[in-house]
């Protein structure tokens, strides 16, 4: 049977939807950076998504190939992610989607390389006659993290967010934001399938305990 991320880390791929703080361990990705409306037909965010399943799946096919990547296991393709900030804010606007810029990611197995990464680009590249020359081989270890599972569309985030806020402030936390630690979203949804009120993301925002006053 295929490992499947979600099934495997429960903690980081399904909470409830009630505030939880974990201590996420450091990963490897496919990502491509961008900036601009994700809702954009066509636009940036749309074409980064393409190119980020078109490496992830040269990456999971592989065995069919001549390449023979050391330590490969079948798997799931892990469900697309996001890290997201808006320039010279903390929070969101919500109706200023063009403001975002974001990291969109898709987690990779342990056993993948840079050398195979590298490897699958040039081939998705070629294959699916696509340029997926702006993915990157991205490692991040995100840390202190406090996470939810929010149902329903994207514009509605706030209140979930404001719950994490809430349970922040009530056990000694704080929201820990830089250029290093955004806003993270978790899709477990397909956005082009599922209907708004349907969907389920987790929001996984990055925290630190507060300085105690003298």
């Amino acid at each position: 049977m295929a490992f499947d991320f979600k099934k495997e880390y429960k903690e980081f791929y399904m909470p409830k939807n009630s505030p939880q703080i974990v201590d996420v361990p450091a990963a490897n990705f496919v990502a491509v950076r961008g900036k601009g409306d994700p809702n954009e037909e066509g636009g940036a965010y749309q074409q980064a998504i393409g190119v980020l399943y078109a490496v992830a799946y040269t990456l999971k096919m592989s065995y069919k190939t001549e390449r023979r990547i050391e330590g490969f296991y079948d798997y799931v393709v892990p469900p697309l992610e996001g890290f997201w900030e808006q320039e010279g804010r903390e929070g969101f606007d919500y109706a200023d989607k063009s403001a975002f810029r974001w990291i969109s990611v898709i987690r990779l197995p342990d056993f993948i390389t840079k050398e195979d990464f590298d490897w699958a680009v040039e081939t998705a590249s070629k294959k699916k006659k696509l340029d997926c020359s702006g993915a990157v081989f991205l490692t991040l270890e995100e840390g202190l993290c406090v996470q939810i599972m929010h149902g329903g569309p994207f514009d509605d985030e706030p209140a979930s967010v404001a719950l994490m806020d809430r349970y922040l402030a009530e056990n000694g936390y704080e929201n820990d934001f830089s250029s290093g630690r955004l806003h993270h979203e978790i899709y477990l949804s397909d956005a082009r399938k599922v209907a708004p009120e349907k969907r389920k993301t987790v929001i996984r925002h990055p925290i630190r305990r507060k300085a105690t006053q003298a």
